[in-house]
């Protein structure tokens, strides 16, 4: 099987426990619950989740599509690359919608405080 043919059916698979992710995008603020290991490398048999608030800064959309989220904690940006059909993630729940006007924001990364904020759409 090529690699083309892998990737789509990690992009289409969803498992079956777990809901489809809701709608969301670029500038979008969303609360993500990953599953973490805990203790060294060698023993991973404690898992724990994790909730990640944040902003999107970036969406890939397709066969191997992923989306940042990027969020200021204790002073240092700190940002996660998440794939769409990653195992690990478990619950995404978007607690407020953006407007932006661009697919990348980027420029958030040179910014803190206010500045750094995204306008909240108007959306029904």
């Amino acid at each position: 099987m090529t690699n083309l043919g892998i990737l789509s059916q990690l992009a289409e698979e969803r498992p079956a426990d777990k809901e489809p992710l809701p709608n969301f995008g670029v500038g979008d603020t969303v609360r993500l619950m990953l599953w973490i290991s805990e203790g060294s490398s060698s023993n991973q048999d404690s898992w724990r989740l994790q909730p990640f608030e944040g902003t999107i800064i970036r969406m890939k959309k397709g066969q191997a599509g992923n989306f940042t989220v990027r969020r200021v904690q204790r002073g240092f940006g700190v940002e996660r690359t998440i794939p769409l059909s990653s195992p690990r993630l478990e619950s995404l729940s978007v607690t407020r919608k953006g407007k932006v006007r661009r697919s990348r924001l980027y420029y958030l990364r040179g910014r803190t405080g206010r500045a750094a904020r995204v306008k909240e759409a108007n959306r029904s």
